[in-house]
């Protein structure tokens, strides 16, 4: 660990990761004392500069953060899985084995990202369907997106929205229902196109 960084009491770290200059690690969420949780990364892990890890995490191996990545608390992530330069991942979060998240993308809590799904660059998934309402936060949904599933660059899914298996969400498109599992989606609002095994890359 490079001595510019922070690590909070009751975090366990496997073995041959790699902790970059300024990242904090265990980081306690409002109302939690400072190792109160205990925060679990697995082995090989690298976690890149100014990365910020909240306490509760429970992280499989070969974890990987690009620059900047921050995590909130108590999330469950499996083996393999990136999470880009600047994103985001917010609290009681799960992520699957082998998911991809790229940079600068908005993943909210109560969200589920199953195993083998990619986010493109800019994803933003929203969970609040009325901001601000009086019971918003008792209402609040994330997607879930299913295994294998592909969300291009600058998509934006509503509250609640599930992608199907390995279903694929066009660049920029703007999803307001349910994606069943192996279409092709585009625009806004998102619209179903083809199927997958129409598209020759994919077969």
């Amino acid at each position: 660990m490079d001595s510019h960084s922070k690590i909070y009491p009751n975090v366990i770290v496997g073995a041959d990761a790699v902790i970059g200059e300024w990242c904090i690690t265990g980081e306690p969420p409002r109302g939690k004392k400072p190792g109160e949780l205990q925060t679990r990364i697995g082995a090989r892990a690298v976690i890149r500069s100014h990365t910020v890890i909240y306490a509760g995490n429970i992280i499989g191996d070969d974890f990987q953060t690009g620059h900047g990545a921050l995590v909130r608390e108590e999330n469950e992530i499996g083996n393999n899985v990136s999470i880009g330069s600047h994103s985001i991942v917010e609290h009681h979060v799960k992520i699957g084995n082998g998911v991809r998240i790229h940079s600068n993308v908005f993943v909210p809590e109560y969200s589920v990202l199953e195993d083998d799904c990619w986010l493109g660059p800019n994803v933003v998934v929203t969970n609040a369907r009325y901001p601000r309402s009086k019971n918003v936060k008792e209402t609040l949904r994330g997607a879930t997106i299913k295994h294998g599933a592909r969300i291009g660059a600058n998509a934006t899914l509503l509250p609640g929205i599930v992608i199907g298996e390995n279903a694929l969400v066009g660049a920029g498109a703007v999803v307001v229902e349910d994606v069943p599992e192996g279409a092709v989606v585009v625009g806004n609002p998102a619209r179903i196109v083809k199927r997958i095994e129409e598209i020759e890359e994919y077969k």
